[in-house]
């Protein structure tokens, strides 16, 4: 069964949306109710699975990883995904991978400094066994990075 969002929740998620570290007395006072009732809503949302815990979000670029690009990866035998997908997890340049139907069995979102960088973390995912070839594209400005834009949408 899935769990119904009420309007309580949902603007408890849209506060925690806008500022994952907002104190849940917080959100109370502006709710105008208890910090005890956003505390057992959350409770309930996070053992629903819907809540996942919070996250950090880091602008990469003031760090000089000003380099963003998209790899599409076909491999040789799509019954050897997951063990690519582990040797993938031990490439920390590789923020996202996804395996996809289509084309590609595996899609991933790499960050790098440069070209140059680029390229070693491109030759790195093409000496993984069973990587038959790769697409690189590059991503020339990211608009929407937002994993949480969907919740304003979702209706109740």
């Amino acid at each position: 069964m899935n769990y119904q969002l009420d309007d309580i929740d949902k603007k408890i998620l849209d506060f925690l949306v806008e500022n994952t570290r907002m104190p849940f007395t917080e959100i109370a006072k502006q709710m105008d109710v208890s910090a005890g009732t956003i505390h057992v809503r959350v409770k309930k949302m996070e053992d629903a699975g819907i809540i996942l815990g919070s996250s950090l979000n880091i602008d990469y670029s003031k760090l000089d990883y000003n380099f963003t690009a998209f790899i599409g990866i076909l491999l040789t035998k799509s019954n050897h995904t997951q063990e690519v997908l582990k040797q993938l997890a031990l490439i920390p340049n590789v923020v996202e991978a996804s395996v996809t139907s289509g084309k590609y069995n595996i899609f991933c979102k790499m960050k790098a400094k440069n070209t140059e960088d680029a390229k070693k973390i491109i030759y790195q995912i093409d000496d993984i066994q069973d990587v038959m070839r790769t697409e690189s594209m590059i991503s020339m400005e990211e608009y929407i990075s937002d994993k949480n834009r969907l919740i304003n949408a979702v209706s109740i």
